[in-house]
């Protein structure tokens, strides 16, 4: 497929307006509901990011946090997937198992962190834990939404050909369900690295959230907007890498009508 070059340049020159209307904010003290006095500059905070792109410490962060995250979003896959299916394909399994996701669901991470210190034997593994609770609820949902889509006359006509259950459900429905889990996919990868971060500024010592918060503490600007965007860019790399290694499982699907 052609690479649309259009559209890229598109992207960038939105970000390069917002770099823009930063500076001049930034420069010129903007203050209408939004205060822009204390903030630092793209540029003050372009100069601090080299200074710490020079830093072997500013990695280790990073490199913590892109462990964890390969952790727990793995665990969440496997389970999530798994789950979803069950769910989707029977109401014994759906009604057993419903009444737990939809209490958990809705609690944030940062409400999990004191029982996951109480319950895990490491700092580790409470932050593991709970970015994994973090990407697992959007996954099953996904999951069982899109089995529950499957056509029935698509299961119907295998059936009358002999197919059994386990070739339906290979053949037929997780193809139909690809669409929905793949985008649970993508919505999990960017709930997981919030919940990470929730978990690395209450019980962490190292990761780009501990960064951030640490930046926060000690009161330095530019550090702080370093780890908002190095967070940024690393869930969004993260969430292109999910669809990238998805998408030859959906080359049947036909491209949107957008104009």
């Amino acid at each position: 497929m052609p690479v649309d070059w259009d559209r890229y340049l598109v992207r960038i020159g939105a970000l390069l307006v917002a770099a823009l209307g930063w500076h001049l904010a930034s420069t010129y003290g903007f203050d209408f509901f939004v205060r822009f006095d204390n903030v630092p500059g793209p540029l003050v905070v372009g100069a601090e990011f080299l200074a710490q792109a020079s830093s072997q410490e500013f990695y280790v962060h990073i490199f913590h946090s892109m462990q964890r995250i390969a952790m727990a979003y793995g665990l969440a896959v496997v389970l999530g997937v798994t789950l979803g299916v069950l769910m989707g394909r029977s109401r014994f399994a759906e009604d057993l198992i419903l009444p737990y996701i939809e209490i958990l669901r809705p609690i944030p991470a940062v409400a999990w962190i004191p029982l996951a210190i109480l319950m895990m034997p490491t700092e580790q593994a409470s932050i593991v834990f709970i970015t994994f609770l973090g990407a697992l609820f959007p996954i099953v949902i996904n999951t069982v939404h899109g089995v529950e889509q499957t056509p029935k006359v698509l299961v119907r006509a295998a059936r009358s050909l002999g197919a059994s259950n386990a070739a339906i459900l290979w053949h037929v429905v997780l193809p139909g369900a690809l669409p929905s889990i793949v985008a649970g996919l993508a919505i999990g990868m960017g709930v997981a690295w919030f919940s990470l971060l929730a978990g690395e500024i209450i019980s962490g010592q190292y990761g780009i959230g501990y960064f951030t918060w640490s930046a926060y503490t000690l009161v330095e600007y530019p550090k702080i907007i370093i780890g908002m965007l190095v967070i940024g860019g690393l869930g969004s790399l993260c969430t292109l890498l999910v669809r990238k290694a998805c998408s030859p499982l959906l080359r049947w699907q036909t491209e949107g009508a957008k104009s």
